[in-house]
């Protein structure tokens, strides 16, 4: 159990430093095997590699469709289109929610998060100016629309954090949509509420807009394509995907979906794409990083789910009193925030405990669509702690620090999405799922 601890602080503290889980994690997983008694060479061909090659064979194909599908989405101009008529129809009055709405669209849409940063900091810097707001409110504002309630709570998004669950409780992208859309509406209301208290203290103490060191080219005159054009590789993912199962009485899976999101994306914006190859070349040559460190951190929670004391880490989860959907954002939210990553934190719980906390819903009569939408939610808490690689990637688009701007996405990404899991898991407990 010491051997456990010490290896997550140490994964955690390394990973805060600016370490690349990728050599951090499997020294972090052999101090854990050392100390639970296993050879270490063992340990690592075995567990630490079967944890990380699992996770590659079940997930590679979503990463790398995703990321593609983001970059054609980027290089066409269709995100920043889309984002840039939900943020005229919004209004420059309104300039944090209609940052927010034009993140949300895009993710919702299927868009990773890492190409919605890129894609809305100019317009976010743009709006702000106007509005004459600080641009430390810029990487919160992006921050709850992109890694809060299109990732982990609406029914039917296709990220990959609301896709993982359906291996193990046998669901689909929208179970519970009662507690889904209640937990949205929180991390939603709850973080405008903040953003907007935020914004005012600023501008009380006289913070307010200042230009960037290095000035983003103006964007205003760009030619992007018809913004309803853009929205139907989009609306493409989302109908296959949720839709579709209607229609049809079959689930569609959610390569089916990317690739009709991509073939409709290069449909639509073929002469805006002059290097289609280079285009698809781009974002799976990107989705490289993202799928290895996520396995990193997986092959690490296969370690330690190998090791003795990890019975007694279950034993303790498990034992937690009360619904079995607290133990398991429990575990979810530890794990989820030890690695710094929504899928490879609840990666390691729902490999570790998902059967066990299948059974525990047979016997309890609780609906596995209960635990499918706490695990969402609940990987999306403590996910962003300092050293979360979006978190990093944020900031440094922005051109921000932690001391700058990292109490506004401590906020929106981690205490309010807390509120949202316990939100979700008392409708639950009166059978509002």
């Amino acid at each position: 159990m010491i051997g456990i601890i010490i290896g997550l602080a140490l994964l955690m503290f390394l990973a805060y430093k600016g370490m690349s889980i990728i050599w951090v994690a499997p020294v972090c997983a052999g101090l854990v095997a050392l100390t639970g008694g296993l050879d270490l060479v063992e340990a690592y061909r075995e567990a630490y590699m079967g944890g990380f090659v699992g996770f590659t064979k079940s997930w590679f194909p979503v990463f790398m469709l995703g990321a593609i599908f983001g970059k054609v989405m980027d290089d066409s101009g269709a995100a920043r289109s889309v984002a840039q008529w939900i943020t005229a129809k919004i209004g420059t009055n309104k300039a944090i929610f209609a940052v927010v709405m034009g993140c949300a669209v895009l993710t919702y849409g299927g868009v990773s998060l890492f190409v919605v940063v890129f894609a809305m900091y100019p317009l976010a810097l743009a709006l702000f100016r106007e509005a004459n707001i600080s641009r430390k409110m810029i990487p919160g504002t992006i921050a709850l629309g992109s890694f809060t309630f299109t990732m982990t709570a609406l029914p039917g998004t296709p990220q990959i954090q609301n896709l993982i669950p359906m291996e193990y409780y046998g669901t689909t992208p929208t179970a519970a949509p009662i507690m889904g859309m209640a937990g949205a509406a929180v991390m939603l209301g709850v973080g405008m509420l903040w953003l907007t208290r935020s914004e005012k203290k600023l501008r009380e103490a006289g913070d307010v807009f200042t230009e960037p060191k290095e000035k983003l080219a103006d964007s205003n005159g760009e030619d992007l394509p018809s913004p309803i054009l853009s929205l139907l590789p989009l609306l493409t993912v989302v109908v296959i995907l949720n839709v579709f199962p209607i229609i049809f009485n079959r689930e569609i899976d959610i390569i089916i979906a990317l690739l009709a999101g991509i073939i409709v994306g290069i449909a639509l914006n073929f002469n805006r794409l002059p290097e289609k190859v280079a285009t698809v070349n781009a974002g799976a040559s990107g989705s490289v990083l993202a799928i290895i460190n996520t396995s990193a951190a997986v092959g690490f929670g296969a370690v330690v789910r190998a090791v003795p004391g990890f019975e007694t880490l279950t034993d303790l989860v498990l034992g937690i009193p009360g619904n079995p959907l607290i133990s398991q954002a429990v575990s979810v939210n530890i794990l989820a925030g030890a690695t710094g990553s929504a899928s490879g934190g609840m990666g390691i719980a729902l490999a570790a405990l998902g059967d066990r906390y299948m059974e525990l819903a047979i016997s309890t009569g609780i609906d596995p669509a209960a635990f499918h939408r706490v695990a969402s939610l609940s990987s999306g808490g403590l996910d962003t702690l300092p050293h979360n690689g979006a978190v990093l990637t944020l900031l440094a688009v922005c051109a921000m620090t932690h001391k700058d701007s990292y109490k506004d996405i401590f906020m929106v990404g981690t205490v309010i999405p807390v509120l949202a899991v316990i939100t979700a898991i008392l409708l639950a407990t009166i059978g509002l799922v």
